[in-house]
């Protein structure tokens, strides 16, 4: 294992932890998508590097374009219930879900 693969991997779990911290600590819709996009960029970045060791890259880009295309789908679903949260509430708490109607 090179150096610049482990210091990749290094960032990649630093970046599992900060997103899953913010996740835990934050009450704000758009902080929580943010975090949802955090963590989703470190396992693309994990998946990268599991291809590159066992030489299958072709099998990892296919994972990695279905995390892309479902990663897209949550942070739009995600941004337009934290529309939807602002426009009847004035702001992102996520405590005042409870209030919206379908």
């Amino acid at each position: 294992m090179t150096l610049f693969t482990m210091v990749a991997l290094l960032v990649a779990l630093l970046l599992i932890f900060t997103g899953v911290y913010l996740l835990v600590k934050t009450h704000n819709m758009l902080r929580i998508i943010i975090a949802i996009e955090i963590v989703m960029k470190a396992i693309t970045l994990l998946l990268i590097f599991a291809g590159l060791m066992n030489g299958k890259m072709a099998l990892t880009q296919s994972f990695i374009i279905t995390v892309i295309v479902i990663e897209v789908v949550v942070a739009v679903v995600a941004a337009g219930v934290a529309i939807n949260l602002y426009r009847h509430n004035g702001d992102m708490e996520i405590s005042r879900l409870n209030k919206l109607n379908g």
